[in-house]
């Protein structure tokens, strides 16, 4: 997936990265791409649920206790019934399989990606 164009500094910096915890993780077969149900602990900002498609090459019990980095102040969507409330971001590979983004190392639930 190809991108183009610049931003601004200032709309980049719009945007909420944080860090945050998966602490649940359910089947989502309503969507219409495979994918699973998060709920992402983000510290103050409380638990944020979302939708993502990591069904490739992630088990359920695999994501539990993994930190994420999301984007938490898009708008939320409704994904087939579902309040998705934040962006897991990730690497996508020409095939559709997704690659979690992560801390590099555990940081506080709710930090800022500066």
């Amino acid at each position: 997936m190809e991108k183009s164009g610049t931003i601004s500094w200032d709309d980049f910096a719009r945007l909420e990265l944080r860090a945050g915890t998966v602490v649940r993780v359910e089947d989502f077969p309503q969507a219409h791409k495979p994918a699973y149900k998060l709920w992402v602990d983000l510290g103050d900002l409380g638990i944020r649920q979302s939708s993502a498609q990591l069904t490739k090459l992630y088990k359920k019990e695999d994501l539990i206790g993994r930190q994420v980095i999301a984007v938490t102040n898009f708008a939320p969507k409704n994904i087939a019934g579902f309040k998705s409330e934040l962006l897991v971001t990730g690497f996508v590979f020409d095939n559709g399989d997704v690659v979690l983004a992560q801390p590099e190392r555990k940081v506080p639930n709710g930090s800022l990606l500066a």
